[in-house]
């Protein structure tokens, strides 16, 4: 499952919260660029306008679009999980005994876990977190990095089928 696949099955408000979180990220210009152009042209709109209208306005039209390219949807998914999932994260890492400072992974904490090892966090997750958000984080995981995480989706699945 690719990035674009996750956002098009996102929920609406993991997608406005996604959407919020590029927008106010101050490294993702070049998505944000990309995202003025893809509700341009869902709107018919020039980016020009687009960009005029309120930052309210781009979130929700950027959130109501369902088909969206891999690098923006790539790094909406990222600073989403940084930003608005940052506890669950941790409690994932701390679960897995990986090295993070704040959810990210440390340098050199490369290793995959085990299954079982994955699997008992994943309880754990589920026990203290949505789990439609678990699923999201867990697809995310395994599509930006499919040598270490590519058993959390069929592992989403398994847990919580969409």
């Amino acid at each position: 499952m690719t990035a674009a696949h996750i956002w098009r099955d996102m929920t609406a408000e993991q997608r406005l919260a996604a959407a919020e979180a590029l927008w106010a990220d101050a490294d993702s210009t070049h998505q944000q660029v990309e995202a003025v152009q893809a509700i341009a042209s869902h709107l018919h709109f020039r980016p020009q306008s687009v960009l005029k209208l309120p930052l309210e306005k781009r979130v929700r039209h950027l959130a109501s679009l369902r088909a969206v390219s891999e690098s923006l949807a790539s790094r909406a998914l990222a600073v989403y999980h940084l930003t608005a999932k940052r506890a669950m994260l941790e409690t994932f890492l701390n679960a897995l005994g990986i090295a993070h400072e704040d959810g990210l992974i440390a340098e050199g904490a490369k290793a995959a876990p085990e299954p079982a090892a994955l699997r008992a966090a994943a309880a754990a997750l589920l026990a203290a977190f949505p789990p439609a958000d678990v699923r999201v984080y867990f697809l995310t995981l395994a599509a930006q990095d499919p040598a270490t995480w590519g058993p959390l989706q069929p592992l989403a699945g398994e847990l919580m089928p969409s």
